[in-house]
């Protein structure tokens, strides 16, 4: 088992969260959804503290937390941008607008930029097919994407402002 090396202030962070949901196994993916939000992320010294406080495994909590792909273990860019690769957003050219992201941010699925502004994912579904195809930029949802919007869209947080409605 590898030395916690976290901050005791995020520490005490996980160790509130996981309180506030009795310290239950039963509550694992309540717990993992809550710290995901504060932290960004969720590193295996991280996933330690909270098999800890859950008294399970840490095998159990990377079990989950590699299952879902909600759930990720590498830092995310200030702005996470998802591209739907649902059945509906495909069709309708899902492909097409993330390659455009990928080309306009210079790097892949998986990657962030080197600015640490800007992540990239694919979904399989985020349950708005009538808008498709769809991306998400943090919670923020843009339906019927083309390519031609792509550089839109990041110009909106390379900016700092979040006011273009695409939907």
């Amino acid at each position: 088992m590898t030395k916690i090396k976290l901050a005791e202030k995020t520490i005490e962070l996980i160790k509130s969260v996981c309180t506030q949901f009795g310290n239950k196994e039963s509550e694992l993916i309540n717990v993992l959804h809550q710290i995901q939000s504060k932290l960004g992320y969720l590193p295996a010294e991280v996933q330690e503290v909270i098999a800890a406080e859950l008294n399970m495994s840490v095998a159990k909590v990377y079990g989950v937390v590699t299952f879902y792909s909600f759930f990720t273990m590498l830092p995310q860019g200030e702005h996470p941008i998802s591209i739907c690769m649902g059945t509906a957003c495909y069709v309708r050219g899902g492909e097409k607008v993330l390659h455009e992201f990928k080309r306009h941010l210079g790097i892949e699925v998986g990657q962030t930029t080197a600015d640490g502004k800007f992540s990239l994912s694919c979904l399989r579904c985020v349950g708005a097919c009538g808008l498709a195809p769809v991306v998400l930029v943090g919670e923020k949802v843009y339906g019927r994407v083309s390519p031609q919007q792509v550089s839109k869209i990041i110009a909106e947080y390379q900016e700092g402002c979040v006011n273009v409605q695409t939907a």
